[in-house]
């Protein structure tokens, strides 16, 4: 069984920063694109990033465009998401995921999914 195992989450205000991180326990991870999704209350959950494995290539939704970016390192199985300038609006529980493609993250199909971390925006 693959687990992704996030951190970093917690209490900021508006303007501050924050990094997760999501470690993934199999070396395996290196032919998987992994992502962040988010999910606030009583909305939908929602594609926030993603980064392939293998070519780095990043993936970012418009709302987080220029804020928020992505990386990974693949000696860590450990992919991070550092979140800039944050705004209210970014309060939810963020979830990283870990899915074969883009195609299959973006339709919110990934293969495993993280326990999710809460990301709280104060104004």
């Amino acid at each position: 069984q693959v687990q992704l195992v996030e951190s970093g989450g917690g209490l900021v205000q508006a303007g501050g920063s924050l990094r997760l991180s999501c470690a993934a326990s199999r070396r395996t991870f290196n032919t998987y694109t992994m992502g962040w999704f988010r999910q606030a209350p009583g909305k939908e959950r929602e594609f926030v990033s993603a980064i392939t494995w293998l070519e780095g290539v990043t993936y970012y939704t418009d709302s987080v465009k220029g804020r928020f970016t992505i990386s990974r390192d693949n000696t860590k199985n450990t992919v991070y998401l550092q979140m800039n300038s944050l705004k209210p609006e970014d309060t939810a529980v963020y979830y990283c995921a870990a899915a074969p493609d883009i195609a299959t993250m973006r339709r919110l199909q990934p293969d495993y999914w993280g326990q999710g971390t809460q990301v709280t925006v104060s104004s």
